[in-house]
């Protein structure tokens, strides 16, 4: 029987454990099926870090973390978990394996996923040009034209990355304004070889067998079309909540959640079934930013030690 169940290896996740252990708890586990770190080690530059003065990599700042996290005692079990249900005041962790794990407590912080744009031509591309990873695929494209979708601070973070080694970034967006911080959009403003394209759609992506070789846009006030004859689109238009774990056999899920599937709750990050806490991208409200999570996770922490006594 395990004192804490955590699920996600990310910055809530990792921090849920080392305030845990440090606090006391003695059997505790995170369920990571891959390394620990997030969805933040995809980050090509990271500058707003609260005491990292230098820029750096999300996997420069999060290389450290799963070292510090184990130091008092947080195990981790490269195992994805499946599904949790509780009864009896005990939760039960299906793991993929189809063993069960028994724990007093869970907190879970799966965090999120680039969400799919439903472009005419992204499933058929998707990883023959389509990518929603900059820092992954970028390389691939050197000295060459991309086209970047999106208005959010993401997009925008990750066409500055992409400038810096394409020859041209095409960078679409719905609307007529960007949805980033002033600082970003103004880093994006200052950079010549970004192509900014407001009220513009993707209509189409275009390939062959070697992949994509023409991305179709329209600008949905003038219907003007446009065609770029260039290999890679990267998407970036939001993201889906990892909320399986929670989903139960009659379709409803463990816990209370918003229209979006995010989990709600309050500010110990208690959620509506007693023991259960969330922290991270999968609560409502989250700020997507590591310090945020980071202290959502202690906060999960604390309050899994406070449930226990």
């Amino acid at each position: 029987m395990l004192d804490l169940a955590i699920i996600g290896g990310g910055p809530a996740g990792m921090t849920a454990g080392l305030y845990a252990t440090r606090g006391g708890l003695k059997d505790v586990i995170m369920y990571e099926l891959g390394l620990p770190g997030g969805q933040i080690t995809q980050s090509s530059e990271i500058e707003n870090y609260p005491g990292q003065k230098e820029v750096v990599s999300g996997m420069e700042l999060m290389s450290n973390w799963p070292e510090q996290s184990k130091a008092f005692g947080l195990q981790h079990s490269m195992n994805e978990v499946s599904s949790i249900t509780k009864s009896n005041n005990i939760f039960t962790i299906q793991l993929s394996n189809n063993d069960k794990v028994q724990a007093k407590t869970v907190v879970i912080a799966t965090g999120s996923k680039p969400k799919k744009a439903g472009l005419k031509g992204e499933e058929e591309f998707f990883g023959k040009g389509v990518s929603t990873c900059a820092t992954c695929d970028g390389f691939f494209y050197k000295n060459q034209e991309v086209v970047v979708v999106g208005g959010g601070d993401t997009a925008l973070e990750e066409a500055i990355h992409l400038s810096h080694i394409c020859k041209t970034v095409h960078l679409t967006y719905r609307g007529d304004k960007f949805r980033a911080s002033p600082t970003t959009i103004k880093k994006v403003n200052n950079l010549k070889n970004i192509k900014i394209y407001f009220w513009t759609i993707v209509d189409e992506i275009l390939g062959d067998n070697s992949g994509v070789t023409q991305i179709n846009i329209k600008n949905t006030k003038t219907q003007k079309k446009e065609e770029l004859k260039l290999g890679g689109i990267f998407i970036f238009v939001g993201r889906d909540v990892l909320n399986a774990p929670l989903l139960q056999k009659d379709g409803s899920f463990l816990c209370e959640t918003n229209s979006s599937g995010e989990v709600i709750v309050n500010l110990k990050m208690q959620t509506s079934v007693s023991g259960l806490f969330a922290c991270g991208d999968i609560r409502i409200d989250a700020p997507k930013q590591v310090v945020c999570a980071a202290g959502d996770g202690a906060v999960a922490g604390i309050g899994a030690i406070a449930y226990l006594s």
